[in-house]
């Protein structure tokens, strides 16, 4: 299943996700470790200072797997299925797997393109900022 997700990241965890993400560490140790990576790079920040992104999660609960993970930077605010269950291919038995492949969502991963910002970029622009709040009063 796909789902949208919206999230927050958590005062004071900015740098530790901006870390693990450019070391590649976000997700280690999960069976979908990757697509921590791949979300990320995909991330929109919106007007309302969520992240926004399209997670595939195969799990019988919406991000089982992935919840404790992104729980260690992030308060998720809103996790919903990104299109219908009951046209969702791997959810109605038809083929199994069938979300790595999919493109159930192009439309929705298309709109969120066109809305907001890069979230890493955001992230990475916090960081020069803060460095160079740090210089000046230090």
């Amino acid at each position: 299943m796909r789902y949208l997700v919206r999230a927050r990241v958590k005062p004071g965890r900015e740098s530790d996700l901006l870390k693990a993400i450019e070391e590649e560490t976000l997700g280690e140790g999960s069976v979908a470790e990757g697509e921590y990576l791949r979300n990320m790079q995909e991330a929109r920040l919106c007007a309302d200072q969520t992240a926004r992104w399209v997670e595939v999660c195969y799990c019988p609960d919406p991000l089982q797997e992935e919840r404790p993970y992104w729980e260690g930077y992030f308060e998720l605010t809103r996790v919903q299925d990104a299109h219908d269950r009951r046209k969702c291919r791997d959810e109605n038995g038809s083929q199994q797997w069938a979300c790595g492949d999919c493109d159930c969502t192009a439309r929705l991963e298309a709109k969120l393109k066109d809305s907001g910002t890069l979230f890493l970029n955001s992230l990475r622009a916090d960081k020069s900022a803060s460095g160079r709040a740090t210089k000046k009063t230090g």
